[in-house]
């Protein structure tokens, strides 16, 4: 019997061509069964390929949130979140991922190679591990490229689903660490491919223009959320010290510090302080989380 995958497609309605694309890569894929939602972030789905269905959420309630509200409206064992600008070029990549979880219990979440699409050297930050520098070997990794994630449903609702306080901005993280505490794996898939496009050479030195401020926040967040104290402190830290060269301004610096002061400030959810056994698989993974 063939895998069953739920495939939540969130968008704004802003990029009607690459939300085509992906519904026509998802359409494609053989030898799985699909059952595709689009959820409207603010935006009434209209338009839509026969067969996949619409959930129209009349105020944009954040990225997190969005992916949450479109689960329930859709079937499937394991669940495919799919970014409206994302789309899968191989139209067997489903059945290759779907192989992964079957062959091995232990996986709990997947991310695949993400490929710039009309050509381009990949961003650094769709490989979600330290050693980025040949983005087709897979592995382990304890953090999840959020425009393409496979993830088991049980477990996506026994973990809890999205962070939806986070907004955007390190949501993969978050949800990475609590399948990893549940006992599960996080995989990177570097033979699986999902096509994503650059942005602008204009807009590169300024795409994390938007992040000062929230990835600021949902880092202090994550820290309360999941460390003790001496080591949420290291990894603020060490995130602050990374982010400094890319400020390009004394605004940039402002929105940085505003995003700290918010993440000490703001609710964090219950604390989920991460096993001792957690944080060492972590380690033992490339990446301890002071990194």
């Amino acid at each position: 019997m063939s895998a069953r995958f739920g495939c939540v497609v969130l968008t704004a309605g802003r990029r009607p061509e690459d939300l085509r694309l992906a519904l026509d890569s998802l359409l494609a894929q053989r030898d799985v069964e699909l059952d595709v939602v689009v959820v409207g972030n603010g935006w009434q789905p209209t338009g839509l390929p026969d067969g996949v269905g619409a959930l129209h959420l009349p105020e944009n309630v954040g990225i997190p949130a969005g992916r949450n509200a479109g689960v329930p409206a859709v079937a499937g064992e394991l669940l495919l979140f799919l970014d409206d600008d994302a789309s899968l070029p191989d139209p067997r990549a489903l059945r290759r991922i779907a192989g992964e979880f079957a062959r091995d219990p232990r996986l709990g979440a997947l991310q695949p190679r993400v490929v710039p699409r009309g050509g381009g050297r990949p961003l650094r930050e769709w490989v979600p591990r330290l050693r980025a520098g040949d983005p087709g070997r897979s592995s382990d990794v304890t953090a999840l490229w959020e425009g393409a994630v496979t993830i088991r449903r049980a477990l996506f609702e026994t973990v809890g689903g999205w962070p939806e306080e986070f907004g955007m901005v390190h949501e993969g993280v978050d949800l990475a660490w609590r399948v990893l505490d549940s006992g599960h794996a996080v995989r990177y898939l570097g033979d699986v491919a999902v096509l994503h496009p650059l942005p602008p050479p204009s807009n590169r030195p300024a795409r994390h223009g938007y992040s000062h401020y929230m990835g600021a926040r949902n880092r202090v967040l994550l820290a309360r959320r999941y460390l003790p104290l001496p080591l949420g402190a290291l990894y603020v830290a060490s995130f602050a010290l990374r982010q400094l060269p890319r400020m390009r301004s004394a605004g940039d610096a402002g929105r940085a510090l505003r995003g700290y002061r918010a993440g000490m400030r703001a609710p964090a959810g219950p604390a989920r302080k991460l096993r001792s056994s957690t944080l060492w698989r972590m380690t033992k993974a490339g990446r301890p989380p002071v990194i």
